[in-house]
């Protein structure tokens, strides 16, 4: 049996996975971490300071927000405890400071937990190898509720920083167009981002070329994929040694 904490447990995500993990016959929640108790009884006691918990428990699963990771950091390095990093939004030190905990502790971190993302995120590096020799240009576009703080998302970064990877130092995100007015880079890869409503997510990356257009799209219909992939992380992480793991690893796990 897996024990898990929940930081960020009075939150959306939070409560999905608190409700998948108590589905599942090998996870059991010890406690959660949020700054505010549950308007509900969770069934588990809930910290609003790290430095409070006396529960024991085998891994963090992190759905918060960007302000509060650097704490949660600190914290699971002191612990030992190993850490799944679901938040996006983090800053460049940020990212710095997880791959520095994951010099001492295992830190599982993904923009997006969903097996269906991660394999458009292959799908994508492939496609702009391919059409971006063709002349067509690239565009990601994506959608979140009215609630999503971050624009844009961490998995549309995720894509388009893949495609920059693939395509070489002359390819770079273009995060708007709104302060000129000019043409086309073609080296751009144009980022945009809608909010509104209940949208849990939808990416999109649009090929265009001369007189034709390639649609690649991922739509979640509910959080519980991101839940259930940050559950088969925390599954994967335990017993592994100190180091920075993403949906790489644990998809080749599934092969």
């Amino acid at each position: 049996m897996i024990s898990i904490a929940i930081h960020g447990c009075s939150g959306h995500m939070g409560q999905v996975v608190s409700r998948l993990a108590a589905a599942a016959e090998d996870i059991t929640v010890a406690c959660g971490f949020d700054v505010r108790q549950p308007a509900f009884d969770p069934g588990f006691p809930v910290y609003t300071d790290l430095a409070d918990c006396t529960v024991p428990f085998d891994v963090v699963i992190d759905f918060s927000t960007a302000a509060a990771v650097d704490p949660l950091l600190d914290a699971c390095v002191s612990w030992g405890k190993p850490l799944v990093l679901c938040t996006t939004g983090l800053s460049d030190a940020q990212k710095e400071k997880v791959r520095a905990a994951s010099a001492v502790i295992p830190v599982f971190f993904s923009a997006n937990m969903s097996l269906g993302i991660n394999l458009l995120t292959v799908l994508a590096r492939k496609a702009c190898r391919i059409l971006s020799d063709a002349g067509f240009d690239i565009e990601i576009e994506e959608r979140h509720h009215r609630r999503k703080l971050d624009a844009p998302s961490g998995t549309a970064l995720m894509l388009g920083e893949a495609m920059v990877q693939e395509l070489g130092e002359a390819y770079y995100l273009d995060m708007g167009r709104m302060d000129r007015r000019a043409a086309r880079d073609p080296h751009a890869i144009g980022m945009s981002a809608v909010r509104g409503g209940t949208i849990v997510g939808e990416h999109t990356i649009l090929f265009a070329g001369q007189d034709e257009m390639v649609e690649l799209k991922h739509t979640a219909l509910s959080r519980d994929v991101f839940a259930a992939g940050a559950i088969s992380a925390a599954r994967f992480l335990t017993g592994q040694s100190a180091g920075l793991y993403d949906m790489n690893q644990l998809v080749e796990t599934m092969l």
